[in-house]
C-alpha cells in the first residue's frame, strides 16, 4: 500500500468519526490556521523569497494577507453558512417543512500551484475545514521551499490525520489522483485540469478547476491613459508576470500605442527603479524550465520597452512587445511572465471580436470613462470575471465568486462560495402523516379530475409570504373585531 494510499485512508477513517461535524471544531481548526499564519510569518516570508525571489512584505500583501481575510470572515459567518436555508414552498408543501441543509462532502483533495504557494493552496482549505470536511493537502512542488516549509510546520497546527500534507513530484500526484475522494480542487494549467478532471472521472469525483488562460486588456482611447497604464503596469507586473489573473495582452487602436507603451515604461521606472533586476520588489521566475519558455515566447516580437535578462538568476525585466499580431509566438500561450505585447485593433468591436475568437479568459479587462461601452463587453463576452478600470482587485472581494468558464476552469470559491463549492447542499422535506386525502390525487386510478387538481395544486404560483401577512391581517382584523366592541361597552 502507497503512502499516499495510506494518508488517504487514515484522512477518511478520521473523517468517518465525526469529529468534524461540530461547528466548534471547526472553528477551533480555522482559529489554528489563522495561529499558524500568524506565528510563523517570517518562515513564509522566507521560503516564498527563496521560491520566487519576492520581498516579506509583498509575501504578507499578496499572500497572508488576503488568507486571514478568509479565515476571520469564515469563523464570523460560519454558523449562519451552516445553518438550514428554507425555500419557497408550493400549495402542496404549504405545512411541511422544507428547507437545504449543507453538509460536509467528506474527503477533499487540494493541489496548490506554484506561483503564490500560500495562498492558492490555503485559501481553498479554509473552505474545506469551514464546510466540515478532511481535506489531503499536496502543495506544488515546483515551489519547493514552501512546500518543505508546509509540510513540516502545517502539523504543528491542524489536526495531522484530517489535514495531511503530501509533498513530492508527478508520481505522487499521479498516485494520489489514484485513490477516491470526494471533491478535488485543482489550481494550475489547463492541461493538467484536463489530466485531473479525467483521472476524477474513474470515481465519478466531482472537481473545482481554477485554471488560466490569456487574460485580455482593452484600452479605450478616451480613458486616463495615465492612470490606465499604470494599473496595467502594477498588475502584469506583480510577482513577476507569474499571476493567473494577471493581463495577458493589451488590446487598444493603432493611435494610442505608443503613448501606451510610453506611460507603461513610465510606471515601471515609477514602480521598480531603472534598475528592476537590484529592487527588492521585483521578483524571479520560478525556475529555469520557466525562463527559457518566457524568453522563447519574444521569438519574432518588437520589444518596446525592457527585454534585458539574466539566466543564472532567473531574472527577466518588465518587457513591453509592440506590433504584435494574433499569429505571433506570445500569443499562442499563456505568457505567465513579465512579457506584455501590445495588439492593435481599430475599436471595441473588433476587440470583442478578437476576444472570441479564443478562448474564454479567466478575466476581460476594460479601461474606460464610457459605462456604455464597458456594458456591451460585459453583454458580448465571456469570462470568468470581467473587471473595468482596474486589475487583479475583485479578487480581493470575498463575496464575489472567484472562478473560470470554459478553458479557464470550472467551480468557484472565496468567502461563502468556499463553504457552498466543498459541501453538499442537501434537499430535505419533512411531513406529517396527515392530510391524505389531498394526496388522494395522485393514487391511481388516474382521472381527469384527479389530474386538474393536480395542475392546480403543483403550477398555481403562490406567495407563500404574502399568504402569511395576510393570515396574520385577518387574524388582527378578527382579533380587533372581537375585542373593540368590549372596550366600547
Amino acid at each position: 500500500m502507497s503512502r499516499e494510499q495510506l494518508v488517504v485512508q487514515r484522512a477518511r477513517k478520521s473523517f468517518h468519526t465525526g469529529k468534524t461535524k461540530p461547528l466548534e471544531y471547526r472553528v477551533h481548526q480555522l482559529k489554528s490556521l489563522l495561529r499558524f499564519i500568524s506565528d510563523r510569518r517570517r518562515d513564509i516570508a522566507d521560503a516564498v523569497k527563496r521560491d520566487l525571489g519576492k520581498s516579506e512584505h509583498g509575501t504578507e500583501l499578496f499572500e497572508t494577507l488576503g488568507l486571514e481575510g478568509e479565515i476571520k470572515l469564515a469563523i464570523e459567518k460560519l454558523s449562519e453558512w451552516a445553518a438550514p436555508r428554507p425555500v419557497e414552498k408550493n400549495l402542496l408543501t404549504i405545512t411541511d417543512e422544507v428547507y437545504v441543509q449543507p453538509e460536509p462532502l467528506g474527503v477533499v483533495l487540494i493541489i496548490g500551484a506554484w506561483n503564490y504557494p500560500w495562498a492558492v493552496t490555503l485559501q481553498p482549505l479554509v473552505g474545506a475545514i469551514a464546510a466540515g470536511n478532511a481535506a489531503v493537502i499536496k502543495p506544488s512542488e515546483v515551489s519547493s521551499h514552501s512546500a518543505k516549509v508546509m509540510e513540516e510546520l502545517l502539523p504543528q497546527y491542524l489536526d495531522k490525520d484530517l489535514y495531511p500534507v503530501v509533498t513530492g513530484g508527478v508520481s505522487e500526484t499521479q498516485e494520489l489522483l489514484k485513490q477516491r475522494f470526494d471533491h478535488i480542487f485543482y489550481t494550475g494549467s489547463s492541461v493538467v485540469g484536463k489530466l485531473v478532471m479525467e483521472a476524477a472521472a474513474r470515481h465519478l469525483t466531482p472537481v473545482t478547476l481554477e485554471l488560466g488562460g490569456k487574460s485580455p486588456c482593452y484600452i479605450d482611447k478616451n480613458c486616463d491613459i495615465t492612470v490606465a497604464c499604470r494599473r496595467i503596469t502594477w498588475g502584469k507586473f506583480v510577482n513577476c508576470g507569474q499571476t493567473c489573473i494577471a493581463p495577458d495582452y493589451v488590446l487598444c487602436e493603432p493611435s494610442v500605442q505608443s503613448r501606451v507603451v510610453e506611460e507603461i515604461n513610465k510606471s515601471i521606472k515609477e514602480f521598480y527603479t531603472d534598475n528592476p533586476k537590484t529592487f527588492e520588489d521585483y521578483g524571479r521566475i520560478i525556475n529555469q524550465r520557466h525562463f527559457k519558455r518566457v524568453m522563447s515566447l519574444m521569438e519574432g516580437s518588437t520589444v518596446a520597452v525592457g527585454g534585458d535578462s539574466d539566466e543564472s538568476q532567473c531574472y527577466i525585466g518588465p518587457t513591453v512587445l509592440k506590433d504584435v499580431t494574433g499569429e505571433s509566438k506570445v500569443m499562442k500561450e499563456e505568457i505567465f511572465g513579465p512579457l506584455l505585447p501590445i495588439i492593435t485593433v481599430s475599436g471595441v468591436e473588433e476587440a470583442i471580436q478578437f476576444i472570441n475568437e479564443r478562448e474564454k479568459p479567466l478575466v476581460v479587462y476594460v479601461f474606460s470613462n464610457d459605462n456604455k461601452l464597458i456594458k456591451r463587453v460585459i453583454a458580448e463576452t465571456s469570462s470568468g470575471a470581467l473587471l473595468a478600470n482596474d486589475c487583479l482587485v475583485h479578487f480581493t472581494v470575498s463575496a464575489l465568486p472567484f472562478g473560470g468558464v470554459g478553458n479557464s476552469g470550472m467551480g468557484c470559491y472565496h468567502g461563502r462560495h468556499s463553504f457552498d463549492q466543498l459541501s453538499h447542499l442537501r434537499s430535505c422535506l419533512i411531513k406529517q402523516l396527515k392530510m391524505e386525502g389531498i394526496n388522494s390525487m395522485r393514487y391511481p386510478p388516474h382521472t381527469a379530475k384527479k389530474l386538474g387538481w393536480a395542475r392546480f395544486f403543483l403550477l398555481k404560483h403562490v406567495n407563500v409570504c404574502r399568504l402569511r401577512r395576510m393570515a396574520l391581517l385577518a387574524m388582527f382584523t378578527g382579533l380587533a373585531a372581537f375585542v373593540v366592541p368590549h372596550f366600547i361597552r
